[in-house]
Protein backbone atom coordinates (compact mmCIF):
# COMPACT_ATOMS: atom_id res chain seq x y z
CA UNK A 1 0.00 0.00 0.00
CA UNK A 2 1.15 3.41 -0.36
CA UNK A 3 3.35 5.12 2.15
CA UNK A 4 4.12 8.97 2.97
CA UNK A 5 6.93 10.65 1.07
CA UNK A 6 8.92 13.43 2.29
CA UNK A 7 5.98 15.89 1.24
CA UNK A 8 3.00 14.09 2.60
CA UNK A 9 4.91 14.09 6.39
CA UNK A 10 5.93 17.72 5.31
CA UNK A 11 1.97 18.60 4.98
CA UNK A 12 0.78 16.70 7.90
CA UNK A 13 3.19 18.13 10.44
CA UNK A 14 2.38 21.58 9.27
CA UNK A 15 -1.42 20.70 9.70
CA UNK A 16 -0.72 19.06 13.16
CA UNK A 17 1.09 22.44 14.12
CA UNK A 18 -1.37 24.61 12.91
CA UNK A 19 -4.06 23.24 14.30
CA UNK A 20 -2.49 22.75 17.74
CA UNK A 21 -2.47 26.74 17.83
CA UNK A 22 -5.78 27.03 16.84
CA UNK A 23 -7.64 24.70 19.89
CA UNK A 24 -5.24 26.86 21.97
CA UNK A 25 -6.76 29.94 21.02
CA UNK A 26 -10.29 28.83 21.01
CA UNK A 27 -9.52 27.31 24.53
CA UNK A 28 -8.29 30.93 25.34
CA UNK A 29 -11.11 32.84 23.98
CA UNK A 30 -9.05 34.50 21.06
CA UNK A 31 -11.15 32.63 18.68
CA UNK A 32 -15.26 32.54 19.02
CA UNK A 33 -16.59 29.24 17.83
CA UNK A 34 -17.53 30.87 14.38
CA UNK A 35 -14.71 31.99 13.84
CA UNK A 36 -13.49 28.62 14.55
CA UNK A 37 -15.96 26.64 12.95
CA UNK A 38 -14.01 26.53 9.02
CA UNK A 39 -10.64 25.90 10.48
CA UNK A 40 -11.95 22.80 12.89
CA UNK A 41 -13.88 21.46 10.40
CA UNK A 42 -10.54 21.38 7.77
CA UNK A 43 -9.22 18.78 9.81
CA UNK A 44 -12.42 16.79 9.90
CA UNK A 45 -13.60 17.75 13.45
CA UNK A 46 -17.25 18.10 14.08
CA UNK A 47 -19.41 19.19 17.27
CA UNK A 48 -22.05 16.70 17.82
CA UNK A 49 -24.46 16.44 20.36
CA UNK A 50 -22.95 14.93 23.29
CA UNK A 51 -18.98 15.97 21.84
CA UNK A 52 -16.95 16.51 18.96
CA UNK A 53 -16.93 14.07 16.35
CA UNK A 54 -13.61 13.71 14.07
CA UNK A 55 -13.57 11.77 10.83
CA UNK A 56 -10.66 10.20 9.64
CA UNK A 57 -9.62 9.72 6.30
CA UNK A 58 -8.37 6.19 5.04
CA UNK A 59 -7.76 6.96 1.44
CA UNK A 60 -9.67 4.58 -0.81
CA UNK A 61 -10.30 1.94 2.15
CA UNK A 62 -7.17 0.64 2.60
CA UNK A 63 -5.79 0.24 5.86
CA UNK A 64 -2.00 -0.93 7.42
CA UNK A 65 -2.55 -3.24 10.31
CA UNK A 66 -0.50 -0.94 12.35
CA UNK A 67 -2.80 2.01 11.11
CA UNK A 68 -5.84 -0.33 12.46
CA UNK A 69 -4.10 -0.79 15.95
CA UNK A 70 -3.41 3.21 15.93
CA UNK A 71 -7.17 3.61 15.48
CA UNK A 72 -7.41 1.17 18.71
CA UNK A 73 -5.07 3.32 20.74
CA UNK A 74 -7.45 6.48 19.59
CA UNK A 75 -10.47 4.87 20.56
CA UNK A 76 -9.10 3.67 23.99
CA UNK A 77 -7.08 6.92 25.06
CA UNK A 78 -9.53 9.80 23.80
CA UNK A 79 -12.64 8.59 23.09
CA UNK A 80 -15.09 5.11 24.87
CA UNK A 81 -13.76 2.28 23.50
CA UNK A 82 -15.05 2.17 20.27
CA UNK A 83 -14.58 3.99 16.18
CA UNK A 84 -17.28 4.09 13.69
CA UNK A 85 -16.41 3.11 10.23
CA UNK A 86 -18.60 4.67 7.32
CA UNK A 87 -19.98 3.84 4.17
CA UNK A 88 -16.73 6.45 2.72
CA UNK A 89 -14.24 4.23 4.01
CA UNK A 90 -13.60 6.05 6.80
CA UNK A 91 -14.02 5.85 10.47
CA UNK A 92 -15.39 8.52 13.03
CA UNK A 93 -14.81 8.90 16.56
CA UNK A 94 -17.50 10.54 19.00
CA UNK A 95 -16.90 11.25 22.05
CA UNK A 96 -13.81 13.52 21.72
CA UNK A 97 -12.73 16.72 23.48
CA UNK A 98 -11.60 19.25 21.79
CA UNK A 99 -8.05 19.78 23.86
CA UNK A 100 -7.03 16.37 22.69
CA UNK A 101 -7.59 16.71 18.83
CA UNK A 102 -4.21 17.82 18.42
CA UNK A 103 -2.53 15.12 20.17
CA UNK A 104 -5.37 12.70 18.03
CA UNK A 105 -3.94 14.39 14.65
CA UNK A 106 -0.17 14.03 16.30
CA UNK A 107 -0.69 10.39 16.87
CA UNK A 108 -2.30 9.73 13.12
CA UNK A 109 0.88 11.52 11.76
CA UNK A 110 2.73 9.07 13.36
CA UNK A 111 1.24 6.50 11.23
CA UNK A 112 0.81 8.27 7.98
CA UNK A 113 -2.92 9.20 8.34
CA UNK A 114 -4.68 12.53 8.90
CA UNK A 115 -8.11 14.04 8.59
CA UNK A 116 -7.61 16.64 6.61
CA UNK A 117 -10.57 17.32 3.51
CA UNK A 118 -12.75 15.00 5.43
CA UNK A 119 -15.26 17.81 5.83
CA UNK A 120 -15.68 21.62 4.39
CA UNK A 121 -16.54 22.40 0.42
CA UNK A 122 -13.56 20.33 -0.87
CA UNK A 123 -12.98 17.34 -2.48
CA UNK A 124 -13.28 14.43 0.41
CA UNK A 125 -11.42 10.96 0.38
CA UNK A 126 -11.48 9.06 -2.89
CA UNK A 127 -13.43 6.08 -2.34
CA UNK A 128 -13.16 2.60 -4.48
CA UNK A 129 -13.47 -1.10 -4.65
CA UNK A 130 -13.01 -2.61 -1.21
CA UNK A 131 -11.73 -5.80 -3.70
CA UNK A 132 -9.18 -3.75 -5.58
CA UNK A 133 -6.47 -6.00 -6.76
CA UNK A 134 -7.41 -8.96 -6.17
CA UNK A 135 -11.08 -9.31 -7.84
CA UNK A 136 -11.36 -11.80 -10.58
CA UNK A 137 -13.53 -9.19 -12.43
CA UNK A 138 -10.88 -6.55 -12.61
CA UNK A 139 -9.69 -4.63 -15.86
CA UNK A 140 -7.08 -2.51 -14.07
CA UNK A 141 -6.30 -2.37 -10.37
CA UNK A 142 -8.02 1.57 -9.59
CA UNK A 143 -5.83 1.98 -6.50
CA UNK A 144 -2.51 4.12 -8.17
CA UNK A 145 -4.88 6.22 -10.39
CA UNK A 146 -6.77 6.78 -6.64
CA UNK A 147 -3.73 7.36 -4.46
CA UNK A 148 -2.85 9.91 -8.05
CA UNK A 149 -6.59 11.71 -7.57
CA UNK A 150 -5.60 11.91 -3.86
CA UNK A 151 -2.42 13.83 -3.96
CA UNK A 152 -3.59 15.91 -7.20
CA UNK A 153 -7.00 17.08 -5.08
CA UNK A 154 -4.92 17.36 -1.39
CA UNK A 155 -5.15 20.81 -0.67
CA UNK A 156 -5.40 21.90 -4.09
CA UNK A 157 -5.62 26.16 -3.74
CA UNK A 158 -7.63 26.07 -7.00
CA UNK A 159 -10.61 23.30 -5.12
CA UNK A 160 -10.17 24.67 -1.36
CA UNK A 161 -13.91 26.45 -1.24
CA UNK A 162 -16.00 24.65 -3.81
CA UNK A 163 -19.68 25.61 -4.03
CA UNK A 164 -20.08 22.28 -1.72
CA UNK A 165 -18.39 19.54 -0.79
CA UNK A 166 -17.24 17.07 -3.85
CA UNK A 167 -16.90 13.17 -3.88
CA UNK A 168 -15.00 10.88 -6.06
CA UNK A 169 -15.21 6.88 -6.69
CA UNK A 170 -13.46 4.74 -8.55
CA UNK A 171 -13.46 1.16 -9.82
CA UNK A 172 -11.29 -0.73 -12.15
CA UNK A 173 -13.89 -3.62 -11.99
CA UNK A 174 -16.67 -4.44 -14.49
CA UNK A 175 -18.79 -4.97 -11.64
CA UNK A 176 -19.49 -2.19 -9.59
CA UNK A 177 -18.57 -1.88 -5.97
CA UNK A 178 -17.83 1.47 -5.48
CA UNK A 179 -21.10 3.02 -6.11
CA UNK A 180 -19.48 5.45 -8.59
CA UNK A 181 -23.17 6.61 -10.02
CA UNK A 182 -23.89 8.01 -6.57
CA UNK A 183 -20.74 10.58 -6.17
CA UNK A 184 -20.19 13.98 -8.31
CA UNK A 185 -17.45 12.39 -10.19
CA UNK A 186 -17.39 7.98 -10.58
CA UNK A 187 -14.67 6.40 -12.84
CA UNK A 188 -14.61 3.10 -14.02
CA UNK A 189 -11.95 1.56 -16.10
CA UNK A 190 -12.61 0.32 -19.54
CA UNK A 191 -10.35 -0.98 -22.51
CA UNK A 192 -11.23 0.46 -25.82
CA UNK A 193 -10.84 -1.24 -29.21
CA UNK A 194 -7.04 -1.14 -29.28
CA UNK A 195 -7.14 -2.69 -25.79
CA UNK A 196 -5.86 0.58 -24.16
CA UNK A 197 -7.03 1.29 -20.82
CA UNK A 198 -9.41 4.46 -20.21
CA UNK A 199 -11.89 5.48 -17.94
CA UNK A 200 -15.95 5.98 -18.16
CA UNK A 201 -16.29 9.08 -16.27
CA UNK A 202 -20.30 9.93 -14.90
CA UNK A 203 -20.66 13.12 -13.25
CA UNK A 204 -23.49 14.53 -10.71
CA UNK A 205 -24.97 11.61 -9.01
CA UNK A 206 -25.58 11.83 -5.37
CA UNK A 207 -27.89 11.72 -2.67
CA UNK A 208 -29.04 13.77 0.23
CA UNK A 209 -32.28 16.14 -0.27
CA UNK A 210 -32.19 15.79 -4.05
CA UNK A 211 -31.29 11.83 -4.80
CA UNK A 212 -29.81 11.89 -8.18
CA UNK A 213 -28.18 9.06 -10.22
CA UNK A 214 -24.97 10.20 -12.36
CA UNK A 215 -24.87 10.72 -15.98
CA UNK A 216 -22.24 9.86 -18.00
CA UNK A 217 -19.99 12.67 -19.74
CA UNK A 218 -17.48 10.47 -21.36
CA UNK A 219 -16.90 6.91 -22.28
CA UNK A 220 -13.70 7.01 -22.67
CA UNK A 221 -10.76 9.16 -21.44
CA UNK A 222 -7.24 8.19 -21.72
CA UNK A 223 -5.66 7.26 -18.48
CA UNK A 224 -3.48 9.47 -19.23
CA UNK A 225 -5.78 12.48 -19.05
CA UNK A 226 -7.82 11.45 -16.57
CA UNK A 227 -6.74 14.26 -13.97
CA UNK A 228 -6.85 17.06 -16.32
CA UNK A 229 -10.51 16.16 -17.53
CA UNK A 230 -12.14 15.81 -14.12
CA UNK A 231 -10.20 18.92 -13.22
CA UNK A 232 -12.01 20.82 -16.02
CA UNK A 233 -15.25 19.06 -14.21
CA UNK A 234 -14.18 20.46 -10.70
CA UNK A 235 -13.64 23.64 -12.49
CA UNK A 236 -16.58 24.06 -13.90
CA UNK A 237 -18.51 23.13 -11.24
CA UNK A 238 -16.28 25.52 -8.95
CA UNK A 239 -17.28 28.62 -11.47
CA UNK A 240 -21.08 28.18 -12.42
CA UNK A 241 -21.92 26.03 -9.38
CA UNK A 242 -24.74 27.75 -6.94
CA UNK A 243 -23.58 30.12 -3.93
CA UNK A 244 -26.25 31.20 -2.87
CA UNK A 245 -28.39 28.20 -1.61
CA UNK A 246 -26.93 25.60 0.25
CA UNK A 247 -29.20 22.99 -0.76
CA UNK A 248 -28.83 23.52 -4.54
CA UNK A 249 -25.07 23.97 -4.52
CA UNK A 250 -23.69 20.46 -5.56
CA UNK A 251 -22.82 19.66 -9.07
CA UNK A 252 -25.65 17.17 -9.54
CA UNK A 253 -28.07 20.54 -9.82
CA UNK A 254 -25.56 22.55 -11.79
CA UNK A 255 -25.43 19.14 -14.37
CA UNK A 256 -29.23 19.14 -14.06
CA UNK A 257 -29.98 23.26 -14.98
CA UNK A 258 -27.68 23.45 -18.10
CA UNK A 259 -28.48 19.61 -18.97
CA UNK A 260 -25.54 17.21 -19.77
CA UNK A 261 -24.71 18.10 -23.71
CA UNK A 262 -23.96 21.67 -22.17
CA UNK A 263 -22.37 20.67 -19.18
CA UNK A 264 -19.82 18.31 -21.61
CA UNK A 265 -19.57 21.49 -23.53
CA UNK A 266 -18.28 23.84 -21.25
CA UNK A 267 -16.09 20.93 -19.70
CA UNK A 268 -14.46 20.08 -22.89
CA UNK A 269 -14.01 23.93 -23.76
CA UNK A 270 -12.05 24.15 -20.81
CA UNK A 271 -10.23 20.34 -21.00
CA UNK A 272 -8.61 22.06 -24.56
CA UNK A 273 -6.44 24.42 -22.51
CA UNK A 274 -5.24 21.81 -20.22
CA UNK A 275 -5.22 18.17 -21.56
CA UNK A 276 -2.05 17.62 -22.66
CA UNK A 277 -0.60 19.97 -19.63
CA UNK A 278 1.31 19.50 -16.65
CA UNK A 279 -0.93 17.25 -15.01
CA UNK A 280 -0.88 15.03 -18.03
CA UNK A 281 -0.13 11.33 -16.62
CA UNK A 282 3.15 9.71 -17.90
CA UNK A 283 3.70 6.22 -17.86
CA UNK A 284 6.59 6.82 -15.42
CA UNK A 285 4.70 8.47 -13.03
CA UNK A 286 2.18 5.63 -12.85
CA UNK A 287 4.70 3.70 -12.49
CA UNK A 288 6.03 5.33 -9.55
CA UNK A 289 2.50 5.33 -7.81
CA UNK A 290 1.56 1.51 -8.76
CA UNK A 291 4.78 0.28 -7.03
CA UNK A 292 3.48 0.98 -3.94
CA UNK A 293 0.60 -1.68 -5.02
CA UNK A 294 2.46 -4.54 -6.31
CA UNK A 295 1.16 -7.84 -5.48
CA UNK A 296 2.18 -9.71 -2.47
CA UNK A 297 4.29 -12.92 -3.36
CA UNK A 298 1.59 -15.75 -3.52
CA UNK A 299 2.82 -19.30 -3.13
CA UNK A 300 1.82 -22.02 -5.66
CA UNK A 301 -1.31 -23.17 -3.69
CA UNK A 302 -4.42 -25.54 -5.02
CA UNK A 303 -7.69 -24.18 -5.86
CA UNK A 304 -9.16 -26.17 -3.26
CA UNK A 305 -7.99 -27.30 0.58
CA UNK A 306 -9.47 -30.68 2.03
CA UNK A 307 -9.62 -29.71 5.80
CA UNK A 308 -12.14 -26.47 4.82
CA UNK A 309 -14.16 -28.32 2.18
CA UNK A 310 -14.93 -31.86 5.14
CA UNK A 311 -15.25 -29.15 7.71
CA UNK A 312 -17.83 -27.38 5.38
CA UNK A 313 -19.66 -30.09 4.89
CA UNK A 314 -19.44 -31.12 8.37
CA UNK A 315 -20.04 -27.74 10.43
CA UNK A 316 -23.14 -25.98 9.23
CA UNK A 317 -22.40 -22.21 11.17
CA UNK A 318 -18.80 -22.38 9.02
CA UNK A 319 -20.79 -23.47 5.97
CA UNK A 320 -23.03 -20.60 6.31
CA UNK A 321 -19.33 -18.05 7.03
CA UNK A 322 -17.73 -19.57 3.51
CA UNK A 323 -21.16 -19.15 1.67
CA UNK A 324 -21.45 -15.77 2.86
CA UNK A 325 -18.57 -14.22 4.17
CA UNK A 326 -15.43 -15.55 1.90
CA UNK A 327 -15.21 -13.85 -1.58
CA UNK A 328 -13.31 -15.15 -4.74
CA UNK A 329 -9.39 -14.32 -5.58
CA UNK A 330 -7.55 -14.16 -8.25
CA UNK A 331 -4.94 -16.14 -7.47
CA UNK A 332 -5.86 -19.65 -6.99
CA UNK A 333 -5.91 -21.07 -3.25
CA UNK A 334 -6.42 -17.84 -1.78
CA UNK A 335 -9.73 -15.76 -0.46
CA UNK A 336 -11.14 -12.30 0.29
CA UNK A 337 -12.74 -12.26 3.79
CA UNK A 338 -14.69 -10.16 5.26
CA UNK A 339 -15.09 -9.70 8.87
CA UNK A 340 -18.39 -8.34 9.91
CA UNK A 341 -18.86 -5.49 12.34
CA UNK A 342 -22.56 -6.48 12.16
CA UNK A 343 -23.24 -8.79 15.25
CA UNK A 344 -26.04 -8.95 17.46
CA UNK A 345 -26.51 -5.70 19.58
CA UNK A 346 -23.96 -3.10 18.47
CA UNK A 347 -24.51 -0.69 16.20
CA UNK A 348 -23.90 -1.09 12.70
CA UNK A 349 -20.11 -0.27 11.59
CA UNK A 350 -18.73 0.01 15.24
CA UNK A 351 -15.96 -1.54 16.27
CA UNK A 352 -14.42 -1.49 19.85
CA UNK A 353 -10.51 -1.12 20.73
CA UNK A 354 -10.46 -4.98 21.64
CA UNK A 355 -11.84 -5.85 17.96
CA UNK A 356 -9.78 -3.37 16.10
CA UNK A 357 -6.68 -4.78 17.60
CA UNK A 358 -7.81 -8.28 16.94
CA UNK A 359 -8.56 -7.66 13.12
CA UNK A 360 -5.16 -6.19 13.15
CA UNK A 361 -3.69 -9.13 14.34
CA UNK A 362 -5.46 -11.38 11.47
CA UNK A 363 -4.01 -9.01 9.16
CA UNK A 364 -0.25 -10.01 10.18
CA UNK A 365 -1.40 -13.91 10.58
CA UNK A 366 -3.41 -14.32 7.33
CA UNK A 367 -2.92 -11.33 5.19
CA UNK A 368 -0.09 -9.77 4.52
CA UNK A 369 -0.55 -6.95 7.24
CA UNK A 370 -3.53 -5.23 5.31
CA UNK A 371 -7.17 -4.31 5.60
CA UNK A 372 -9.99 -2.54 3.31
CA UNK A 373 -12.80 -0.85 4.95
CA UNK A 374 -16.10 -1.57 2.62
CA UNK A 375 -18.56 0.48 1.65
CA UNK A 376 -21.12 -1.70 3.73
CA UNK A 377 -19.69 -0.70 7.24
CA UNK A 378 -17.24 -3.98 7.55
CA UNK A 379 -13.70 -5.08 6.83
CA UNK A 380 -12.05 -7.32 4.23
CA UNK A 381 -8.66 -9.20 4.68
CA UNK A 382 -7.59 -8.77 0.96
CA UNK A 383 -5.37 -12.09 0.49
CA UNK A 384 -6.20 -14.87 2.47
CA UNK A 385 -4.53 -19.14 1.87
CA UNK A 386 -7.96 -21.44 1.51
CA UNK A 387 -5.73 -23.55 3.64
CA UNK A 388 -5.48 -20.66 6.37
CA UNK A 389 -9.58 -19.85 6.27
CA UNK A 390 -10.08 -22.40 9.47
CA UNK A 391 -7.85 -20.80 12.20
CA UNK A 392 -9.55 -17.38 10.54
CA UNK A 393 -12.89 -18.04 10.97
CA UNK A 394 -12.43 -19.31 15.15
CA UNK A 395 -10.54 -16.03 15.37
CA UNK A 396 -13.20 -13.76 13.41
CA UNK A 397 -15.67 -16.04 16.03
CA UNK A 398 -13.90 -15.29 19.08
CA UNK A 399 -13.82 -11.72 18.74
CA UNK A 400 -17.37 -11.10 17.88
CA UNK A 401 -16.23 -10.10 13.69
CA UNK A 402 -17.61 -13.65 12.06
CA UNK A 403 -21.37 -12.56 12.13
CA UNK A 404 -22.32 -14.87 8.76
CA UNK A 405 -24.86 -12.53 7.49
CA UNK A 406 -22.51 -10.28 3.98
CA UNK A 407 -24.95 -8.90 2.23
CA UNK A 408 -28.32 -10.35 4.02
CA UNK A 409 -30.56 -8.37 5.91
CA UNK A 410 -29.11 -7.79 8.94
CA UNK A 411 -26.01 -6.47 7.42
CA UNK A 412 -27.52 -3.33 7.97
CA UNK A 413 -26.17 0.25 6.53
CA UNK A 414 -26.47 2.49 9.48
CA UNK A 415 -25.49 6.44 10.54
CA UNK A 416 -24.67 7.55 14.15
CA UNK A 417 -28.63 9.30 13.09
CA UNK A 418 -29.98 11.26 16.22
CA UNK A 419 -28.11 9.01 19.10
CA UNK A 420 -25.13 11.36 18.14
CA UNK A 421 -25.82 13.66 15.18
CA UNK A 422 -26.90 17.06 15.28
CA UNK A 423 -28.30 17.20 12.23
CA UNK A 424 -30.46 13.98 12.40
CA UNK A 425 -34.13 13.56 12.98
CA UNK A 426 -34.36 10.22 14.29
CA UNK A 427 -32.61 7.61 15.78
CA UNK A 428 -31.10 4.91 13.12
CA UNK A 429 -28.74 3.15 15.75
CA UNK A 430 -31.58 2.13 18.39
CA UNK A 431 -33.99 1.09 14.94
CA UNK A 432 -31.37 -0.87 13.13
CA UNK A 433 -30.84 -2.81 17.10
CA UNK A 434 -34.77 -3.40 16.63
CA UNK A 435 -34.84 -4.89 13.44
CA UNK A 436 -31.80 -6.92 14.11
CA UNK A 437 -33.50 -8.79 16.89
CA UNK A 438 -36.35 -9.22 14.94
CA UNK A 439 -35.28 -11.56 12.15
CA UNK A 440 -32.15 -13.15 14.20
CA UNK A 441 -32.41 -16.33 12.11
CA UNK A 442 -29.69 -17.10 10.04
CA UNK A 443 -31.88 -19.65 8.52
CA UNK A 444 -34.68 -17.12 7.38
CA UNK A 445 -32.23 -14.76 6.11
CA UNK A 446 -30.04 -16.95 4.27
CA UNK A 447 -33.91 -17.91 2.60
CA UNK A 448 -34.16 -13.98 1.44
CA UNK A 449 -30.93 -14.20 0.24
CA UNK A 450 -29.29 -10.91 -0.65
CA UNK A 451 -31.14 -7.48 0.56
CA UNK A 452 -29.43 -4.14 1.54
CA UNK A 453 -31.38 -2.45 4.08
CA UNK A 454 -29.78 1.41 4.82
CA UNK A 455 -31.46 3.53 7.85
CA UNK A 456 -30.32 7.44 7.25
CA UNK A 457 -31.49 9.50 10.50
CA UNK A 458 -31.98 12.32 8.15
CA UNK A 459 -32.28 13.47 4.70
CA UNK A 460 -28.37 13.92 4.02
CA UNK A 461 -28.78 10.43 3.48
CA UNK A 462 -25.18 9.42 5.28
CA UNK A 463 -26.30 5.62 5.31
CA UNK A 464 -27.33 5.69 1.33
CA UNK A 465 -31.15 5.13 1.66
CA UNK A 466 -32.24 6.38 -1.49
CA UNK A 467 -30.50 3.04 -2.65
CA UNK A 468 -31.07 0.61 -0.20
CA UNK A 469 -33.58 -2.29 -1.39
CA UNK A 470 -35.26 -0.91 1.43
CA UNK A 471 -34.54 2.06 2.51
CA UNK A 472 -35.62 4.02 5.63
CA UNK A 473 -35.32 7.55 6.43
CA UNK A 474 -36.15 9.16 9.60
CA UNK A 475 -38.52 12.34 9.52
CA UNK A 476 -39.57 14.85 11.93
CA UNK A 477 -43.18 15.15 12.40
CA UNK A 478 -43.82 17.73 15.25
CA UNK A 479 -41.07 17.28 17.32
CA UNK A 480 -41.77 13.37 16.67
CA UNK A 481 -39.60 10.72 15.15
CA UNK A 482 -41.01 8.78 12.52
CA UNK A 483 -39.62 6.96 9.45
CA UNK A 484 -40.16 6.79 5.70
CA UNK A 485 -40.07 4.04 4.35
CA UNK A 486 -38.90 2.83 0.28
CA UNK A 487 -37.69 0.17 -1.83
CA UNK A 488 -36.26 -0.62 -5.43
CA UNK A 489 -33.54 1.46 -4.97
CA UNK A 490 -29.63 -0.21 -5.87
CA UNK A 491 -26.42 1.23 -5.63
CA UNK A 492 -24.58 -0.63 -7.92
CA UNK A 493 -25.17 -1.26 -11.74
CA UNK A 494 -27.97 0.05 -12.70
CA UNK A 495 -27.71 1.98 -9.85
CA UNK A 496 -31.45 3.60 -9.24
CA UNK A 497 -33.04 5.52 -6.15
CA UNK A 498 -35.81 3.62 -4.76
CA UNK A 499 -39.53 4.46 -4.10
CA UNK A 500 -41.51 5.79 -1.15
CA UNK A 501 -44.00 3.11 -0.29
CA UNK A 502 -46.51 5.60 1.36
CA UNK A 503 -47.05 7.49 4.50
CA UNK A 504 -44.61 7.13 7.09
CA UNK A 505 -44.11 4.87 10.30
CA UNK A 506 -43.45 5.11 13.77
CA UNK A 507 -40.35 3.59 15.26
CA UNK A 508 -41.99 0.78 16.69
CA UNK A 509 -43.77 -0.27 13.21
CA UNK A 510 -40.91 -0.93 11.43
CA UNK A 511 -39.96 -4.17 12.70
CA UNK A 512 -43.69 -5.16 11.11
CA UNK A 513 -43.12 -3.56 8.01
CA UNK A 514 -40.03 -5.03 6.56
CA UNK A 515 -41.57 -8.11 7.75
CA UNK A 516 -44.34 -7.32 5.65
CA UNK A 517 -42.44 -6.22 2.79
CA UNK A 518 -40.89 -10.00 3.16
CA UNK A 519 -43.60 -11.62 3.01
CA UNK A 520 -44.69 -10.03 -0.34
CA UNK A 521 -41.22 -11.13 -1.85
CA UNK A 522 -41.49 -14.62 -0.44
CA UNK A 523 -45.12 -15.13 -1.93
CA UNK A 524 -44.63 -13.60 -5.40
CA UNK A 525 -40.38 -14.12 -6.49
CA UNK A 526 -39.46 -15.93 -9.04
CA UNK A 527 -36.79 -18.67 -8.48
CA UNK A 528 -33.23 -17.06 -8.28
CA UNK A 529 -34.77 -13.78 -7.99
CA UNK A 530 -33.33 -11.29 -5.35
CA UNK A 531 -35.87 -8.98 -3.85
CA UNK A 532 -34.78 -6.02 -5.75
CA UNK A 533 -35.54 -7.74 -8.74
CA UNK A 534 -38.80 -8.86 -7.60
CA UNK A 535 -39.40 -4.97 -7.10
CA UNK A 536 -38.06 -4.00 -10.40
CA UNK A 537 -40.69 -6.63 -12.20
CA UNK A 538 -43.91 -6.00 -9.68
CA UNK A 539 -43.57 -2.26 -9.07
CA UNK A 540 -44.01 -1.25 -5.58
CA UNK A 541 -47.94 -1.23 -5.50
CA UNK A 542 -48.23 -5.16 -4.78
CA UNK A 543 -45.57 -4.39 -1.49
CA UNK A 544 -47.78 -1.34 -0.43
CA UNK A 545 -50.93 -2.86 -0.35
CA UNK A 546 -50.20 -5.53 1.35
CA UNK A 547 -48.12 -3.59 4.11
CA UNK A 548 -51.23 -0.69 4.58
CA UNK A 549 -54.07 -3.43 4.46
CA UNK A 550 -54.27 -3.20 8.11
CA UNK A 551 -52.99 -1.15 10.38
CA UNK A 552 -49.48 -1.52 11.36
CA UNK A 553 -49.29 -2.84 14.50
CA UNK A 554 -47.04 -1.43 17.68
CA UNK A 555 -44.17 -3.95 18.89
CA UNK A 556 -45.06 -3.63 22.41
CA UNK A 557 -41.32 -5.11 23.05
CA UNK A 558 -40.07 -1.59 21.69
CA UNK A 559 -42.80 0.05 23.59
CA UNK A 560 -40.13 0.37 27.01
CA UNK A 561 -38.22 2.93 27.55
CA UNK A 562 -34.85 4.04 25.92
CA UNK A 563 -32.82 2.83 28.86
CA UNK A 564 -34.43 -0.35 28.26
CA UNK A 565 -32.52 -0.64 25.07
CA UNK A 566 -28.84 -0.36 26.58
CA UNK A 567 -27.19 -3.20 25.63
CA UNK A 568 -25.42 -3.74 29.51
CA UNK A 569 -21.94 -5.76 29.70
CA UNK A 570 -20.69 -4.38 26.16
CA UNK A 571 -18.45 -1.86 25.03
CA UNK A 572 -21.55 0.12 24.42
CA UNK A 573 -22.23 0.71 28.01
CA UNK A 574 -22.43 4.43 27.14
CA UNK A 575 -25.37 6.71 26.58
CA UNK A 576 -25.61 4.57 23.55
CA UNK A 577 -29.26 3.47 22.31
CA UNK A 578 -30.04 6.50 23.82
CA UNK A 579 -30.04 9.57 22.07
CA UNK A 580 -30.54 12.60 24.44
CA UNK A 581 -28.88 12.93 27.53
Amino acid sequence: MYRYDQFDHQITAQRVAQFRDQVRRRLSGELKEDEFRILRLQNGLYMQIHAYMMRIAVPYGMLSAKQLRMFAHIARKYDRGYGHFTTRQNVQFNWLKLEDAPDILADLASVEMHATQTSGNCIRNTTSDEFAGVAQDEIVDPRPYAEILRQWSTLHPEFAFLPRKFKFSITGATTDRAAIQINDVGLQAVKNAQGEVGFRVMVGGGLGRTPVIGTEIADFIPWQHIITYVESIVRVFNEYGRRDNLYKARIKILVKALGIEEFRRQVEADWKFTKDGPCTLTQAELDRVAACFTAPVYENLPAKDAAVAALQRDNKAFANWLARNVKPHKAAGYAAVELSLKRAGAAPGDASAEQMDAAAEMADKFSFGELRVTHMQNLVLADVKQSDLISLWESAKANGLATPNIGLLTDIICCPGGDFCTLANARSITLAKAVDERFDDIDYLQDIGDLDLNISGCVNACAHHHVGHIGILGVDKSGEEWYQVSIGGNKGSPANVGKIIGRSFSFAQIPEVVARLLQVYVRERHEGERFVETVRRLGIEPFAEYVYATPVPQNEKLLLPDYDLIKVGTPYDNPYYSPRF
